[in-house]
């Protein structure tokens, strides 16, 4: 059998599951061909971990400037790009003009004009694109999927949707790349980017109009001097007030972290253990947003990364009953590992998340008009986002599975998630409503 050849533009911390996949469990089908990176270190990091993990010869690599040589020379099947939000388009349409099937992380791009590119260029080369919404995946989540689509509740009539990201996760957003909303869209359409999803998804609707209000309320300088804070620094890196601050991230005792990013930043200069609390962080940190969907419904949904606990509550309210889903998840770090001793967070054999009691701290109920509240119960993935990621690398890799609930997702999904957030940025800065279909028809 030939082996389908992949090529990885971007080589940070996310590229791991992809690399593990092709040279692990999808090996004897999938074939890694090159990687691409501005950062060539990065690059040497990620083959040597490739031997060390799979005796896995090194593979070719190509600086940024060379993306179009490598793909001419490794000739990919498919192009993976890993890389800052807002370079997606580039590469996904370059891809696709030299003869390539594009896997993409989400978000698909970061603005409306980027958007209507891809979809110029996906109508002119014909090519595939698929975008990697894991979450769909996760049991709980196609659970409310099916109980939606059985009508347990009847017509969806309104959606509340609460996203919290602990201090651990949310902080590190502010930390990074992402701080720059030129570089990431923010965080309405870096991270939630994987919810509006969910719901379109859910509702098997797309949305039509959106009103949002945000703000940069507890990370940056400014919102630290006011609560008195009066030592600051710029990184974490041998500063003795960083070793004061539980914000600050201190790389130097994990060898992932130290081999992507301090050992690398020499090349490109990207800091990535920089203060939460520093100046020039341009994302909103406290958001709310109200949309209205084209089957009618109205979502109210809101976005905070600095709650002392990380999950999410979503509530459907239907014309023959009510849903209620509460998630606690495990705080995370791009590109570390969790502690396996925090004492509030463990992770069970069937993957299930517990607190201390040990009981978990995940559930899902129905209750129908004149009925009691009932419990709904399934089986919890093992994995990253709720065991979602196993489950969206097998059809990335090895596709053809029956998938009624069309899991899967393709570029029109990726689109109709990514102008929620777009429209919501908008309407932060206009203070006005913003119909989507005005957006893309620009």
């Amino acid at each position: 059998m030939n082996r389908k050849r992949y090529a990885l533009v971007g080589t940070g911390s996310r590229s791991r599951m992809y690399i593990d996949a092709i040279a692990g469990t999808y090996s004897d089908i999938a074939e890694l061909v090159a990687f691409c990176d501005i950062n060539q270190s990065r690059m040497d990091f990620m083959n040597r971990r490739l031997q060390e993990k799979f005796k896995h010869e090194p593979v070719p690599t190509y600086r940024a400037e060379n993306f179009r040589r490598m793909v001419r020379e490794k000739k990919p099947d498919t192009v993976i790009v890993l890389t800052w939000d807002r370079t997606h388009h580039r590469y996904i349409i370059a891809a696709m003009e030299l003869g390539c099937d594009v896997v993409t992380e989400k978000p698909l791009t970061t603005d409306d004009g980027k958007c209507r590119a891809i979809l110029d260029a996906r109508e002119k080369y014909g090519k595939k694109i698929t975008v990697t919404f894991n979450y769909r995946y996760s049991p709980r989540n196609t659970c409310v999927k099916e109980l939606i689509s059985s009508r347990a509740i009847g017509d969806v009539v309104s959606v509340h949707f609460e996203w919290m990201l602990d201090t651990r996760h949310g902080a590190d957003y502010f930390r990074r790349w992402h701080r720059d909303k030129n570089n990431s869209g923010g965080l309405m359409v870096h991270k939630s980017t994987h919810h509006f999803d969910l719901v379109n998804w859910w509702l098997d609707s797309q949305a039509e109009s959106v009103f949002a209000m945000g703000r940069l309320a507890f990370y940056g300088r400014e919102n630290a001097e006011q609560r008195g804070v009066r030592e600051f620094y710029e990184r974490c890196r041998d500063n003795p007030i960083a070793a004061r601050d539980p914000f600050a991230l201190d790389m130097s005792g994990n060898e992932l972290m130290k081999g992507l990013y301090l050992e690398a930043e020499h090349e490109d200069g990207y800091i990535r253990d920089q203060s939460v609390f520093g100046h020039n962080i341009s994302i909103e940190d406290s958001m709310s947003v109200m949309v209205k969907y084209r089957n009618k419904a109205v979502m109210t949904y809101s976005l905070n990364a600095f709650c002392p606990m990380e999950g999410y509550n979503v509530s459907f309210n239907g014309t023959e009953g009510r849903i209620e889903v509460r998630i606690v998840e495990r705080p995370y770090v791009s590109g570390s590992t969790i502690d396996q001793n925090d004492p509030d967070y463990n992770m069970r054999e069937d993957g299930a998340v517990t607190g201390r009691s040990g009981e978990p701290e995940a559930s899902i109920s129905l209750q129908r008009l004149w009925g009691e509240r009932e419990p709904i119960t399934w089986k919890e993935g093992k994995g990253g986002h709720g065991g979602g990621d196993g489950l969206l690398l097998e059809d990335v890799f090895k596709p053809g599975r029956e998938d009624s609930l069309k899991t899967a997702a393709g570029v029109e999904d990726g689109v109709n998630s990514i102008m929620v957030g777009i429209a919501a940025n908008k309407s932060f800065a206009t203070g006005c409503p913003v119909n989507i279909r005005d957006l893309l028809q620009d």
